[in-house]
C-alpha cells in the first residue's frame, strides 16, 4: 500500500464528517461514493494519488473537515456532502399545433 494513502486513512479520515473507512483485505484502495440510500454512485481509485490530492478531492466532493475528530459539525454540514436533489422542471405542454413552445432564458421577459 502507498504510504500516502495509508497516512490519509489513518490520520485524515477521522477528521471528515460522513466519511467512513471499510478495510477489504487485498483490495486496492478506492473511494466509493454512495447515495443517501447507500446505492453506489462512483468508485475513485486512490492508489496513485498523494495524501494531499486525496484530501483535495474529498473536500471538492463536499465532505466537511473538522479541526479535530471530536469537533462538532455545524448544522449546515450535518448531511454533507449530500447535495440537494435537483428540482425537475414540469414538462412543457404542447401548443395547439402539437409543438413544444421554445425554452426561454431566465433573462428573457416575454411579458415586457
Amino acid at each position: 500500500r502507498s504510504p500516502q494513502v495509508k497516512a490519509f486513512v489513518t490520520q485524515d479520515i477521522p477528521l471528515y464528517h460522513n466519511l467512513e473507512m471499510k478495510h477489504l483485505p487485498g483490495a486496492d484502495p478506492e473511494l466509493v461514493l454512495l447515495s443517501h440510500r447507500y446505492e453506489e454512485l462512483e468508485r475513485i481509485p486512490l492508489s496513485d494519488m498523494t495524501r494531499e490530492e486525496i484530501n483535495q478531492l474529498v473536500q471538492e466532493l463536499g465532505f466537511y473537515r473538522k479541526e479535530t475528530p471530536d469537533a462538532p459539525v455545524p448544522e449546515e454540514f450535518q448531511f454533507a456532502p449530500a447535495k440537494p436533489l435537483p428540482t425537475l422542471l414540469p414538462p412543457q405542454a404542447p401548443t395547439a399545433d402539437g409543438k413544444t413552445p421554445p425554452k426561454r432564458d431566465k433573462e428573457e421577459h416575454p411579458d415586457l
